[in-house]
């Protein structure tokens, strides 16, 4: 009745296409991680929280929030989250309303539309995409070090001096 490597071979297709980069700027392919994908297609509605060990990629709608720390979550060009996401590589193509934390990176391809902050090592904003919220980025107390504890010689302090063509009355 049903032709489950069609259907196997149309998943692996969707999951492509999804997770491929559109934007040449763009040198790096997201893999997913071995071990397995669910898809949440685009006429799925989820309430609440998915927790999950395998990597998630996201065409329906989701409102509550997705913890998948171990694994990737895609948020593909039709998905619409109002949720805070938790995993290894975050990538949105979609719309997103909440916070994001990536354990290793974040990409806003340019299709995607995020509004929440974001915290993670990485954080890649393609070109088009529009994002909205604050970003935090800790490289590590070394990089703090590392900064000049003084202004740099070649960048003259400015200071505003009282007009002086101004004359009181």
């Amino acid at each position: 009745m049903f032709n489950k490597d069609k259907i196997k071979e149309k998943y692996q297709s969707a999951i492509a296409k999804s997770i491929t980069p559109d934007s040449q700027a763009s040198n790096s392919k997201l893999h997913l991680v071995q071990g397995g994908t669910s898809m949440i297609g685009p006429s799925v509605k989820i309430e609440g929280k998915i927790t999950s060990d395998e990597s998630l990629l996201i065409e329906g709608q989701v409102d509550g929030s997705i913890v998948a720390e171990s694994s990737e979550v895609v948020v593909g060009k039709s998905g619409v989250l109002t949720a805070n996401i938790s995993a290894k590589v975050v990538k949105i193509e979609g719309k997103v309303k909440g916070d994001i934390a990536g354990g290793e990176n974040v990409v806003i391809a340019k299709t995607g539309n995020v509004l929440g902050n974001i915290e993670s090592p990485r954080v890649t904003l393609e070109d088009g995409a529009k994002f909205k919220g604050s970003i935090e980025m800790d490289p590590g107390d070394k990089a703090i070090k590392e900064l000049p504890l003084s202004t740099p010689s070649n960048v003259k302090a400015h200071r505003s001096a009282p007009d002086s063509d101004a004359k009181a009355s």
